[in-house]
């Protein structure tokens, strides 16, 4: 079947509940590609791309890269990976892929 221009153009992404131990419920929608494709081959790192990675697919709450930084400083050192690991898995992305791209970024 062949697609349809406006289906192809239309917004679409996956959202997902993740539950943080003790802290309770976020929901984090799939990265665009666009989104995707800004934080790649930057030179950042490693917390400054989660830092923007979730201020774009946080939904409830939605957070700022400021907030996310805090939750970072504040947060177990494991807190924020399901959570992380889950925008990467719903946005298509593979996540060893995910990983050793997080290795090149300085930091």
């Amino acid at each position: 079947m062949a697609v349809n221009k406006q289906s192809l153009l239309s917004a679409r992404t996956v959202e997902h509940e993740v539950e943080i131990p003790g802290v309770g419920t976020v929901k984090v929608r799939a990265l665009t590609r666009e989104e995707a494709l800004a934080v790649r081959n930057q030179e950042m790192t490693v917390a400054e791309m989660e830092q923007k990675l979730l201020a774009a697919a946080m939904l409830e709450p939605q957070l700022t890269v400021k907030e996310v930084a805090m939750w970072q400083r504040n947060s177990p050192a494991g807190e924020l990976e399901p959570v992380v690991n889950k925008i990467v898995e719903i946005s298509g992305l593979a996540v060893e892929a995910a990983k050793e791209a997080m290795k090149t970024f300085r930091g």
